[in-house]
C-alpha cells in the first residue's frame, strides 16, 4: 500500500522523485495554483510560461514533467492541470483535486517517494489531494512478477519495479499539527486502503474468489477489526428457507453464502443496512450470457465488496452509528442441477418467484439479503449492485442510478453521492412497470418489461423490503468495472464505486443529519 505523510518540509527543501505542483487555465493563459509558489519561484517566476512552451493547457487531469531547476531538491516537476481557475474568493473544487492528485499519482508509478504541493488551504481540500493520490497509485499486481525462468534477473526485476505504485505521498502544506488536518488524512488512509482492497476484490479471479474464499476473507477482517461475522452456508441457508440464494448457487460446484458483518458502536443511536450482490462471476446460468458478455463477470460481486469495504471503513473510522452488512454471495452456473427458465423459487420471505431469465439472479440473491436484514429493522438499508445493463444504457459507465421508496432519503443519497465525488442520478419507480412481473403461476417473475429494465429490477427489490423501513438502491452496472484507459484516480478494472457515498452516509447517518 502507498504510505501516506504530512510532510513538514517545504516544496523548495523536500527530498523526493518528484514534486507535483498544479496549473489551471486562467482567463489570460496558465495560471500556477496555490501551493506551488517555491516551485516558480525556483523557475524565476516562469513556471506557467515555462509549461505553455511545452504545450500545457491546465485541463483537468494533464499531466507534464519538467527537470527542475537547480533551486529544488527533486529532480523532476509534474504539473497536473485542474481545469478552470475558480471564481474569485471560491476554491478549488475538492473533485478536481482528487482526480489531479490520482492523475499525478498514476504518471509516478514506480517512484519511491513524490512531494504533492497542490491547494491545500482546508482541511476538506487536503483529504481530498490524500484520497486522490492513495487511489490515483493503486496498481493490482497480484498475479504478475512471477518468476519467469527465461527472463534475466535484471530485466525482471526493472520490469517488475516499473509496474509497483508510488510507495510514498509527501502532502505538503498540509498542517500535519493541525487536528483536523490530521483527522482529514487519518480519514483519507482508512477509506482508501478499503476502497482498494475492494478493488483487490473485484480484479481476484474467479476461480480464486468464490462465495466460500470470500467469506473467509471477510471473516479474517472482522477479527482484524473488531467486527462480529456470521457466515450461513448451505446447509444453514437450507435450513432458513434462502430459495434465493441457494436456487442461483445451486449450479455450481461452489455453494452460496450469505455474509453478516456487524460494526456496532456503544453510543449508537442509529443503525444502517448495507446489502451487496456477491455474484462471484455470472455466466447467465443456463440463461447463459453469449460470448463477448461474460469475460468480464467477475466484476458482479462489487456490491458485494462495496459493502465489505465500507463497514469496515465505519469501524476503523469509530462512527457512532451501528452499521450492518448483508453480502450475498453466489456463483451463477449453468449444469445439470442449474435452476431452469420457468423454475419457482420460494424466497425467505415466503413469496414465490417465477425465474424466466436465470441472467436476472442478482435481484434473487439480493431479495433474501434484503429481507433478512428488514428483520432487524434498521434505520435505513441502502443495497448495491452491479443489477442491470439497463442502468448502463440509460447512464452510461460513470454513474450509478439511486432508487428508493422514500423520495427524501433518494435525494439525501445522491447529494452525498455529488458531494464525495461519485456521479449518480436519482431514479423512479414507477408503478405501471410492476404488472409487467405478474406471473400465472407465482407471486411475482423475475423479470417485466423489457424496456425500463432497471426501474423494473428496483420495483422487485422493492417487494422484499421491510415495510416502513427507507430503502435505497444503488445500481453500479456501469462504474463499478472501468475497462478503458484509466483517468484521474480511477483505474482500469475494478473501481470500489460508491464506498465513499455509503462511508459518507455513515458519517452523516452517525451525526444525525439524515433525520
Amino acid at each position: 500500500m502507498t504510505a501516506l505523510t504530512l510532510s513538514t518540509s517545504g516544496a523548495a527543501t523536500l527530498r523526493a522523485d518528484a514534486l507535483v505542483v498544479g496549473i489551471a487555465k486562467g482567463a489570460k493563459g496558465l495560471v500556477v495554483a496555490p501551493g506551488a509558489e517555491a516551485v516558480d519561484k525556483a523557475f524565476d517566476g516562469k513556471l506557467a510560461t515555462v509549461l505553455e512552451t511545452l504545450g500545457a493547457s491546465g485541463a483537468e487531469g494533464e499531466v507534464t514533467k519538467l527537470p527542475a531547476p537547480s533551486g529544488l531538491k527533486v529532480p523532476v516537476v509534474v504539473a497536473v492541470g485542474l481545469g478552470q481557475v475558480p471564481a474569485k474568493d471560491d476554491a478549488y473544487d475538492a473533485e478536481a483535486l482528487r482526480r489531479a492528485a490520482g492523475s499525478a499519482a498514476r504518471a509516478l508509478k514506480g517512484s519511491k517517494k513524490a512531494g504533492f504541493a497542490l491547494p491545500t488551504e482546508s482541511a476538506e481540500d487536503a483529504g481530498a489531494v490524500a484520497e486522490g493520490a492513495l487511489l490515483g497509485a493503486y496498481a493490482f499486481t497480484a498475479y504478475q512478477g512471477g518468476e519467469n525462468k527465461l527472463a534475466p534477473k535484471a530485466a525482471k526485476s526493472a520490469r517488475n519495479d516499473a509496474k509497483l505504485p508510488l510507495a510514498e505521498v509527501a502532502l505538503l502544506g498540509a498542517k500535519p499539527r493541525d487536528k483536523a488536518f490530521k483527522a482529514a488524512a487519518e480519514r483519507a488512509v482508512a477509506v482508501t486502503e478499503e476502497i482498494n482492497r475492494a478493488r483487490d476484490l473485484i480484479n481476484t479471479p474467479p476461480n480464486d474468489l468464490y462465495p466460500e474464499s470470500f467469506a473467509a476473507v471477510a471473516t479474517a477482517a472482522g477479527k482484524e477489526h473488531g467486527i462480529k461475522v456470521q457466515v450461513l452456508d448451505e446447509k444453514a441457508l437450507v435450513k432458513g428457507g434462502y430459495g434465493g440464494l441457494l436456487g442461483v448457487g445451486q449450479g455450481s460446484t461452489h455453494g452460496p453464502r450469505l455474509v453478516k458483518l456487524a460494526y456496532t458502536h456503544p453510543k449508537a443511536e442509529k443503525t444502517l443496512a448495507l446489502v451487496g450482490k456477491g455474484i462471484t462471476y455470472d455466466s447467465g446460468g443456463i440463461s447463459l450470457k453469449p460470448a463477448g458478455h461474460n469475460e468480464t463477470m467477475k466484476c458482479d460481486m462489487s456490491g458485494a465488496a462495496a459493502v465489505f469495504a465500507a463497514v469496515v471503513a465505519a469501524s476503523r473510522l469509530g462512527l457512532q452509528v451501528n452499521v450492518t452488512g448483508w453480502l450475498a454471495l453466489a456463483e451463477n452456473m449453468p449444469s445439470g442441477n442449474a435452476t431452469r427458465p420457468g423454475d419457482v423459487l420460494r424466497m425467505y420471505s415466503g413469496k414465490t418467484v417465477e425465474v424466466l431469465n436465470t441472467d436476472a439472479e442478482g435481484r434473487l440473491v439480493l431479495a433474501d439479503a434484503l429481507t433478512r436484514a428488514s428483520e432487524e429493522k434498521p434505520d435505513a438499508i441502502v443495497d448495491v449492485a452491479t443489477l442491470t445493463g439497463a442502468m448502463v444504457l440509460a447512464l452510461g459507465n460513470r454513474t450509478f442510478g439511486v432508487m428508493s421508496n422514500d423520495d427524501a432519503f433518494r435525494t439525501s443519497v445522491h447529494e452525498i453521492a455529488e458531494e464525495v465525488g461519485e456521479a449518480s442520478w436519482p431514479m423512479p419507480l414507477p408503478a405501471d412497470l410492476r404488472k409487467g412481473m405478474d406471473s400465472p403461476t407465482a407471486d411475482i417473475a423475475n423479470m417485466g418489461e423489457r424496456m425500463g429494465g432497471g426501474l423494473v429490477a428496483g420495483l422487485f427489490l422493492q417487494e422484499f423490503v421491510g415495510e416502513g423501513i427507507a430503502w435505497a438502491h444503488l445500481d453500479i452496472a456501469g462504474p463499478a468495472f472501468h475497462e478503458g484507459a484509466p483517468y484521474g484516480y480511477t483505474p482500469k478494472g475494478g473501481t470500489g464505486s460508491s464506498v465513499r457515498t455509503l462511508v459518507r452516509l455513515a458519517e452523516r447517518t452517525a451525526a444525525g443529519d439524515l433525520g
